[in-house]
Formats: C-alpha cells, structure tokens, sequence
C-alpha cells in the first residue's frame, strides 16, 4: 500500500465582491433571478491538502461553528471523488481569513479551491466545465469560483459571461456581524423587481445593490460601517453582506483610509480587484498550461 503524500500547501481561496446586485424575480422554486457582475480581489482564504491512500474524506482541525458534514470543502471532496469514482482521500486544512457571513463568498471559494486542487492531486485531468457543473451542487456562486474570471452573473448567479473590468484597490470594512442569506431574501422589504440591467448601465453607474437597504436596516452596525466608509468613497455592499466596499485609484489612497478607518475602531483590510483569480494563475504555474486559464464560463 502506497504511503499518504506530503502535505500541498498554499492554495489561494479568493474573496468576491459584488459590484452590483440586482433581483429580477422569484421564480416557482423559490430561487430568486439576479443579475450581478463579480470581481475577486487578491486576498482570502488559505487551503492545504493531504492526499490519502484510503478514501476518508476529513479536516485537519476544527473549524469553529462549522460542522465538519456542513463544511463546503468536505462537501466538495465528497463530490468530486464519487462523481470520479476515486480510490483516494484527502485532510484538509483551511487557513480562515474571510468572514462567515460578509457576502465575500469565503465558503463558495474554499470549496471551488478544494475541486480544482483535487482535480490536480488527484490526476483527474477533468475539464473544468465539468468542474463547474459539479460546483453548482454546492451554491449558486461557486462556479464562479472554479471558472476563475470576472464575469456578468445572471439566472440564480450561474449564467456567467466573462468582462474586463478595471482593477482598482478596494478598502474593505468588516463589521463584524454574520448576515443570514435566507433571512435577507425572505425579508417582506426586499426589492425584487429590478428592471433586467445591461453591461452599458452597470459601466455608466445605473445599478446597485438590492439588499443594502434590508440588510443596513436588520444589521445596523453594517450600516455605521458603510457611514465611515462613505466618507472616503462610495461606499456599497457586496452580496447580502455584512462587508462593505469602496474604490481607490491608487494603493495609497486605500492605505490612507484604511488607516483613519482603523484609528477609528473599524476592522478592514486593503486588497487589489484581479479579473484573474489567484487561484487560476496558481494552476497555471504550476501545469504551464495555458489551456487551463481559457478554459472558462
């Protein structure tokens, strides 16, 4: 019996912002319709691998007030080695760094991280078509994750279409509150009739984010923290939440609010916007396979 690997390290799992949110409808199967345009930026999480010669699928530690059967990287694992019918197993390690709950997909990026590490330690060589269709068993917007371009989102955050956007700094403020999905989208106030938008409107500044208002009125300390940010940029939330986000042209400009931001008791970090994920320029190091980063949406 071959001996468990060594353990690969270092495998980035980006955050998202959404740079506007848009609900169309609430379709019979109580999925709602949006439209939204997702951007990563170069800060997340951290996820390492042990591949096992036995096929136990499980954590290296605990990851608190996440169940290790509700974990989307278990879940993602699971996925994968019984879609591929794989003899072998995997530890995973999880180096937490995005907020539960901040709307900046830290779980839907770990698991996307978790099947294309896999698909490469365990020698799948599956498309990544294949990978995203898989994804979507997992959440709405973890495909986005796998395809690992910026894209215009629509239907329930699937229907993805690559763009090119500019990639500023951005300030991120955490306030420190977890936000419930679930209780935002069944929130009796929420809009959900937003006109269908184009890529024009969104570029000349015609759309926003239809749960801010929800969610600043449920979570007011998510509000205040918008308050402060507002005062350096335009200040918008980024999926149901609770993060915030402003827009910098430049590196010094964000460290600059940032700081007064921090001096001020608020919790945030600067990162830059990547069209690119992280987690894609990685593969392709690593493989030198170009195919690897066009293979999109």
């Amino acid at each position: 019996m071959a001996s468990d690997s060594s353990i690969s390290s270092g495998w980035p799992a980006p955050a998202k912002l959404n740079l506007f949110l848009h609900i169309l409808g609430r379709r019979s199967d109580g999925y709602h319709r949006l439209q939204s345009v997702f951007q990563f930026i170069d800060f997340g999480d951290e996820l390492s691998f042990r591949v096992l010669d036995r096929p136990q699928v499980r954590r290296m530690r605990a990851l608190p007030g996440v169940p290790e059967e509700r974990d989307l990287t278990v879940r993602a694992a699971r996925l994968l080695q019984a879609y591929a019918d794989v003899g072998q197993g995997v530890e995973i390690g999880i180096d937490k760094r995005l907020p539960m709950g901040g709307g900046l997909g830290g779980g839907s990026s770990d698991a996307a991280t978790t099947l294309l590490a896999l698909n490469r330690l365990w020698q799948l060589d599956m498309p990544r078509h294949v990978l995203g269709q898989l994804a979507l068993e997992l959440g709405a917007d973890v495909p986005v994750f796998v395809h690992g371009v910026a894209a215009w989102a629509e239907g329930i955050g699937e229907i993805l279409t690559p763009v090119s956007l500019p990639e500023p700094w951005f300030v991120v403020v955490v306030p420190g509150v977890a936000v419930s999905t679930s209780g935002v989208f069944n929130d009796p106030d929420l809009t959900r009739d937003s006109p269908l938008k184009t890529m024009s409107d969104f570029l000349s500044g015609g759309c926003r984010n239809d749960c801010q208002q929800v969610v600043f009125r449920r979570y007011p300390k998510v509000a205040l923290a918008a308050g402060a940010l507002g005062r350096f940029g335009q200040a918008r939330l980024t999926g149901t939440g609770g993060c915030v986000f402003a827009d910098f042209p430049s590196l010094g400009e964000a460290r600059r609010a940032r700081n007064e931001l921090v001096a001020a008791g608020h919790s945030c970090f600067v990162a830059r916007g990547r069209n690119d994920s992280p987690l894609i320029s990685r593969l392709a190091q690593e493989s030198g396979d170009q195919q690897d980063v066009s293979d999109g949406p």
